[in-house]
């Protein structure tokens, strides 16, 4: 008789637990539809007061045997579930998830497609000084057959009283450059207002990190017909970045390239900490062409060639570096600039490094 009363135990306790799971996934499905009212609503998910009254209220009709600090582990790991299956839902919401879009997005400037399997160059000074400047960096640029330059028209800093930038007379000075070399020009836009401006001068809309979070100025370049780099904020985590991307992408502009710069930490041996592993978390969470800017990143000419080649090892779509003629006498950022024979140098490097990475 005890094998019999046995047997009926255990089937009952499968009984149970099918009982349980089926609870359970109920739960979840409610959960999930709590999420997505929560969410047109505009409210945050997690509310632990509500988590609190949950708690309080198994608790209190809890009859045994468990004791109260084991059910409240097991019923803390369900909330979490459930809170994983709204984060989960929000993930594949996003239009700029590779859960809602599995291939890879195109950004075509000027006939360079940014994220179609090869790997791309934007080079240019920091900050526009002068015509002359430019010019000799384009011609430098042009020479090693690339066709982005960067160069910096609105220049935020961090002291109001250091140089700032041109403002539309660089962009006018970035305009003829780009005719003159055939190039497609890269450049910092910081309001709103200056974006329509843009347009008629620069083929890419950078949005730096000071202004990653810039939710209007977000929402301006995603109303334009116009490719946006958008650069990681220097305290953003990827998730902040991720939904930076998507204040553009909601307003109608998918033509988005991330850029991952550098994050701020206690490391005080460069300027910031490149986050080389943000690369293939992007490429893989998102269906984003990813550059790394290696220049803000380290803060130092004499990293820029390996972290390159890091960045181009780990997948990059491209690389953003800084060069200036007499990097002794620029207005920005003098320490971190190459000089055109360093660039040169720096080219040929990469270019070899590439050469053995499709040999391997």
């Amino acid at each position: 008789m005890s094998n019999d009363r046995l047997d009926e135990l255990r089937a009952r306790v499968d009984e149970v637990n099918l009982q349980i799971l089926k609870l359970i996934n109920e739960r979840g499905r409610l959960v999930q539809e709590i999420g997505k009212i929560k969410e047109t609503q505009g409210t945050y998910r997690y509310d632990p007061v509500r988590e609190r009254k949950m708690l309080d209220l198994i608790l209190e009709y809890n009859d045994g045997p468990f004791e109260t600090a084991t059910l409240k582990h097991i019923f803390k790991e369900i909330f979490k579930a459930g809170l994983e299956l709204q984060e989960d839902d929000h993930r594949k919401a996003l239009l700029v998830s590779r859960k809602k879009k599995p291939e890879n997005t195109i950004v075509n400037i000027k006939g360079e497609k940014i994220g179609d399997g090869n790997q791309y160059f934007v080079m240019g000074p920091c900050a526009v000084e002068s015509y002359e400047q430019v010019a000799e960096v384009a011609k430098a640029v042009k020479q090693h057959g690339l066709k982005l330059l960067r160069g910096g028209a609105y220049k935020p800093r961090t002291s109001p009283y250091d140089f700032q930038g041109l403002g539309v007379e660089g962009l006018k000075i970035l305009k003829r450059i780009a005719a003159e070399y055939d190039l497609a020009v890269i450049s910092e836009i910081v309001t709103p207002a200056d974006i329509e401006t843009a347009l008629d001068y620069i083929d890419v809309i950078q949005i730096g990190a000071r202004n990653m979070q810039n939710f209007e100025l977000l929402k301006a370049a995603g109303q334009v017909n116009k490719p946006v780099l958008l650069k990681r904020g220097l305290a953003a985590t990827i998730e902040e970045f991720i939904n930076a991307a998507e204040y553009i992408m909601s307003q109608g502009n998918d033509q988005i390239i991330l850029c991952e710069r550098g994050i701020r930490t206690y490391e005080r041996a460069t300027r910031n900490t490149l986050d080389i592993s943000a690369v293939p978390i992007l490429k893989k969470e998102t269906h984003l062409p990813v550059f790394v800017d290696v220049t803000h990143s380290t803060g130092r000419r004499d990293l820029l060639l390996p972290c390159a080649k890091a960045a181009l090892a780990i997948g990059a779509d491209g690389v953003m570096a800084e060069v200036h003629p007499d990097p002794a006498v620029a207005l920005s950022d003098s320490a971190q600039q190459m000089d055109i024979a360093q660039f040169n140098e720096f080219m040929e490097e990469l270019k070899s490094f590439q050469r053995q990475m499709v040999k391997a």
